[in-house]
C-alpha cells in the first residue's frame, strides 16, 4: 500500500494507522512523484489525497488506472461532495472515502485486497 497526502503528518500518520493491517511501502506528498513510486513500488493499493501539488488527485487516479490496472486506487480526501465522488470513480478509484471515517478507509483496503487476491481488476 502506498499512502499519497500533501500533508507530510497525515501521511505518515494514516501510513502508521494502515501499517497495522497492511504493507505500506511508501508515504508520497505529490501527485508527480507518487506516479513515480507506482511505477517503480508497483504496491497492490494507493490511497490517493484529492488536493496534491504538481499532479492534482484526480489525474493522478486516471493515469494510475491507465498505466497500472491491477493497482487499486482508494480517494481518501475531504472533500466529500457527490460530484467529486463520481469523477474520481469515473477517473479508475475503486473507492471514494472521506477522511473523516477511517473505519470506512480499512474497510475499503480490505475490500481492494479482496478483489486482488481473487484476481479481478
Amino acid at each position: 500500500m502506498l499512502m499519497v497526502d500533501d500533508h507530510p503528518e497525515v501521511a505518515k500518520a494514516v501510513g502508521r494507522l494502515l501499517s497495522l493491517d497492511c504493507e505500506v511501502v511508501g508515504t508520497i506528498t505529490d501527485g508527480s512523484a507518487a506516479l513515480e513510486a507506482v511505477h517503480r513500488l508497483q504496491p497492490d493499493v494507493v490511497v490517493l489525497d484529492m488536493n496534491l501539488p504538481n499532479i492534482h488527485g484526480l489525474e493522478a487516479c486516471r493515469l494510475i488506472a491507465q498505466a497500472h490496472p491491477r493497482t487499486k486506487v482508494i480517494v481518501f480526501t475531504a472533500v466529500t461532495d457527490p460530484g467529486t465522488r463520481e469523477q474520481a470513480l469515473a477517473a479508475g478509484a475503486s473507492a471514494f472515502v472521506s477522511k473523516l471515517a477511517t473505519e470506512e478507509l480499512l474497510a475499503a483496503i480490505g475490500s481492494c485486497m479482496q478483489l486482488i487476491e481473487q484476481g479481478a481488476n
